[in-house]
């Protein structure tokens, strides 16, 4: 295959793939085995074989080829030159018409620091496994920092172990201010904004203390917390819009189809077993274990594959229904859009697969959702025997406290607060049926929608039961007092 052939060869080609290059020593194959990363119609990036020898590819093609390998170049050159670790540029090249290319040492056994916290990410907060990689990542951070130099799609991803050692990757990231002098101020405090602001909410207490590791490895600069905190919060509200803006579009992380008679969004790496699950919903509906039918909702436990799923159908009762309802976002729509978003803040729902909304030339009728099952009483059975002792266990009230908190702190109300609505779930309370969850953008508007949830969470336990009494001195009663 020709390098410019890959334009059209989709998100997922044929492996193994020969594709033709060169470079000054003469034409050869590049024999591609795997792909790491792909932009489909753009870059490739993958585990190959070039002239004998095991390398990692970056095949760049389309009408912005030039441009992207400039970029990679320029970012490779600028970390060796400044004596950072990286993995060795073997071989390159840039042929017009046909794309560029970019084959670096192959790091056997490497593994990204990506990996390394998700195996420690459930731990608690800041425990010894988690600072260690988190560690890791700063020094590096400030060692890029000290020589001029910062990566702007900064993750962990981009950092790779092989061995005990760092190596920084991913060129096209890389920055430069004034080469081998310390980055300033302000482009520092920005970088590592974009850093922190991927951790997890729980750690935000430990920034000044995580801090230390960069500070250790770049002392140029004091850093004052707020000014970092500020930045944080700016990066984590532009993350957050970024994100959900592709949960109803084409894109590495959802498989989106939209159209006059459909649209369709699923996890990527879900759609393989979701797509025949939306063919036949209605038909698993049926003869799965209903929760919920008729009326506005139909709500069933299916098994797919020896896999447990929850499948929510929203349904049209008639023709007046369907005139209030086919002009605006399905309810599935907007369940799907706010899992989403509570799962990427980090707090408890069960994780949303798919969704289908139908439609006649673009006007909508029934929509379905597909979501994780998880297990677990609801807070109602599971606080059963406790209401008129009040002596729920202290592990369990904490996690409801911590709910609340984050809540508060995303101003999300929920709308419909009823205990049915959440579940115990491996220590933590998770949220579900998400019809009516709003994040606010102010408290003026989030203040009575907290109101209004925290009545209907307090009815869940007669008013003269010691449950009822604990809960209520526990819960803030005003989000201006914690927000």
């Amino acid at each position: 295959m020709r390098l410019s052939e890959l334009k059209s060869a989709g998100r997922a080609p044929g492996l193994p793939l020969s594709v033709e290059l060169a470079d000054a020593a003469g034409p050869g194959q590049l024999q591609l085995l795997s792909l790491l990363r792909v932009l489909p119609g753009q870059r490739y990036v993958g585990a190959a074989v070039w002239r004998g020898r095991p390398v990692l590819a970056k095949l760049l093609v389309g009408s912005k080829a030039a441009r992207h390998f400039q970029s990679e170049l320029q970012g490779v050159r600028l970390l060796a030159e400044q004596g950072l670790t990286t993995p060795q540029l073997l071989a390159d090249g840039l042929n017009e018409g046909e794309g560029g290319w970019l084959l670096f040492e192959f790091l056997d056994g490497a593994h990204s620091l990506a990996d390394a916290w998700q195996a420690v990410e459930s731990l608690s907060p800041l425990a010894d496994e988690q600072q260690e990689v988190l560690a890791e990542a700063l020094t590096a951070i400030g060692q890029m920092h000290a020589k001029g130099l910062w990566q702007e799609d900064l993750h962990l991803d981009n950092l790779l172990r092989q061995d005990g050692k760092l190596y920084l990757i991913d060129g096209a990231g890389i920055r430069v201010e004034q080469a081998g002098k310390p980055l300033s101020r302000n482009r520092v405090l920005e970088n590592l904004g974009v850093f922190f602001a991927q951790l997890p909410k729980s750690l935000e207490p430990y920034t000044e203390e995580l801090l230390v590791h960069y500070l250790l490895s770049n002392g140029e600069h004091a850093l004052p917390l707020e000014a970092l905190q500020k930045q944080v919060r700016k990066v984590s509200a532009w993350r957050l819009r970024d994100f959900l803006s592709k949960v109803g579009r084409e894109c590495t992380l959802f498989s989106v189809l939209r159209g006059p008679f459909a649209l369709r969004a699923i996890r990527r790496e879900e759609e393989t077993a979701m797509l025949p699950v939306l063919e036949q919903a209605d038909a698993l509906l049926d003869q799965g274990h209903l929760y919920k039918t008729g009326g506005a909702a139909s709500v069933a436990k299916v098994e797919v594959a020896g896999r447990p799923l929850v499948i929510k159908r929203y349904n049209i009762k008639g023709f007046a229904h369907w005139l209030k309802r086919f002009w605006r976002p399905s309810r599935a729509w907007h369940s799907w859009r706010e899992g989403n978003r509570l799962a990427f803040l980090g707090i408890a729902t069960p994780k949303p697969l798919a969704l289908l909304e139908k439609r006649f030339f673009w006007l909508r009728s029934r929509a379905y959702l597909v979501t994780e099952y998880l297990p677990g009483p609801d807070i109602i059975e599971r606080f059963s025997p406790y209401v008129e002792s009040g002596e729920a266990p202290e592990a369990e009230l904490l996690a409801l406290d911590h709910l609340f908190a984050e809540l508060i702190r995303e101003r999300i109300s929920h709308g419909d607060f009823k205990g049915h609505n959440l579940f115990w779930h491996e220590g933590r309370w998770t949220l579900i049926d998400l019809d009516s969850m709003c994040q606010h953008g102010g408290v003026s508007s989030f203040a009575p929608a907290y109101a209004k949830d925290r009545a209907r969470f307090m009815r869940n336990w007669p008013e003269s039961s010691a449950l009822y009494r604990l809960i209520d001195q526990r819960l803030p009663r005003q989000v201006e007092l914690v927000s």
